[in-house]
């Protein structure tokens, strides 16, 4: 069987898996936030039109597939973890733990690289996901993470340790929920079927007319919260 590797999708693809490893690097090792920030935002625009150009070109492939979660494992898996660890590290209330208690909760946070990769195998295998995603995304995840590490560095708030790792820990636990969260493909334009996705575009835009990059945190929290209110209504 001949395999393609280097098509146009799959060369976009693996330029999100390399933006997802310089943000790892951006938290780990030089400990730059706002640089880890950027390369997750360049890797979600990479997935976006990975996607988009194997429609337009037509084409698809199983490689792609597997490709495709490969990547997104590292850049909306990883990399998210990877910038709560810094944060939990960088926290001024981490030096009034015990060491024991302190060399264990900042590593909370890779949790949700673990369960990202439950999501991830999970979406690959699920037939029902097509219209709509069954637990969040792991790129709002990522995007969500990526932006309240870089608010609270950029505006010198302080965050407590404890909140860190609970934050990821729901975080964590959206990823595998059965909360049913809308996706933005639209197959009409009618309010009947898209009001969840009109509404979040809305309040979405005041957001970020009002608070400008500093608002994708409450933007990821919005698209959640309408998700999940719209997922118990369709279930009663």
């Amino acid at each position: 069987m001949k395999i393609k590797l280097f098509t146009v999708p799959n060369i976009i693809t693996l330029c999100n898996l390399l933006c997802g490893c310089l943000s790892i690097v951006a938290s780990l090792v030089v400990g730059d936030i706002t640089l880890a920030f950027i390369f997750v935002v360049a890797s979600a625009v990479c997935d976006f039109f990975d996607g988009f150009t194997a429609r337009l070109l037509k084409q698809y492939s199983d490689i792609g597939v597997q490709l495709d979660s490969l990547a997104d494992m590292v850049s909306f898996g990883v990399a998210p973890a990877a910038a709560m660890y810094c944060l939990a590290n960088q926290s001024p209330a981490l030096f009034d733990l015990s060491a024991v208690t302190a060399h264990t909760i900042v590593y909370v946070p890779f949790i949700m690289a673990a369960f990202s990769a439950l999501r991830l195998a999970k979406f690959n295998i699920d037939d029902s996901q097509h219209n709509s995603f069954e637990g969040l995304p792991t790129p709002a995840n990522a995007l969500f993470c990526l932006s309240f590490a870089y608010t609270v560095v950029e505006k010198g708030l302080t965050v407590e340790v404890e909140w860190i790792a609970l934050i990821s820990l729901i975080m964590a636990a959206l990823l595998v929920s059965p909360i049913r969260m809308f996706s933005f493909k639209l197959k009409s334009f009618g309010w009947r079927e898209n009001k969840s996705l009109y509404i979040f575009l809305a309040l979405s835009a005041v957001a970020i007319c009002l608070l400008g990059v500093y608002s994708v945190p409450a933007i990821i929290v919005l698209y959640i919260v309408i998700s999940t209110i719209g997922w118990i209504l369709c279930k009663k």
